[in-house]
């Protein structure tokens, strides 16, 4: 059982990974306006990551004997000065979600709920992974500065990224 203190946390960051998603979607539409269809297809599996990350949060919520508490999903950002400044916001909100990710840990152990803490394990892990992926098209972009045709070349690896959901 969640005491209401990890339920609300807990709900909040559904809220937190749906608003990624959405986030997402905003630079997939971004990416497809300056025909970066391989920086939107990246784009479209992080969001992809992002609603499988808050579905597991929903399962565990209810899982757990709480009450799942959908809240509004707050506007994004959808528009960037570049391809690299719409990158370093994506890293710099994958710092964030692994920031509020810690909290949570924090939250759960301060909690003596050792069920939410190893719960949240997985979560620890895969933003290590997410904020390596997004910082390494981040050091291409910047390594590449106004060379168009590397960018274009960027672009071209960027639409090999697939998704595969973990086992649960």
């Amino acid at each position: 059982m969640l005491s209401p203190k990890m339920e609300k946390a807990l709900n909040d960051h559904l809220n937190a990974e749906m608003f990624s998603g959405y986030l997402y979607l905003a630079m997939v539409a971004y990416f497809q306006d300056k025909n970066l269809n391989g920086f939107a297809h990246w784009m479209t599996i992080q969001n992809e990551e992002e609603n499988f990350h808050a579905m597991k949060f929903f399962r565990y919520i209810g899982g757990r004997g709480g009450r799942v508490c959908l809240e509004a999903i707050e506007k994004p950002q959808s528009e960037w000065k570049s391809p690299l400044d719409a990158m370093e916001a994506a890293l710099k909100h994958e710092e964030y979600i692994s920031g509020r990710v810690n909290d949570l840990v924090n939250l759960a152990v301060e909690e003596k709920d050792h069920a939410t803490a190893s719960f949240l394990r997985w979560f620890v892990d895969e933003q290590v992974e997410e904020e390596e992926n997004v910082n390494e098209v981040v050091q291409k972009l910047r390594l590449l500065g106004n060379d168009g045709g590397g960018l274009f070349m960027l672009d071209r690896d960027m639409a090999a990224r697939v998704f595969t959901p973990p086992a649960e």
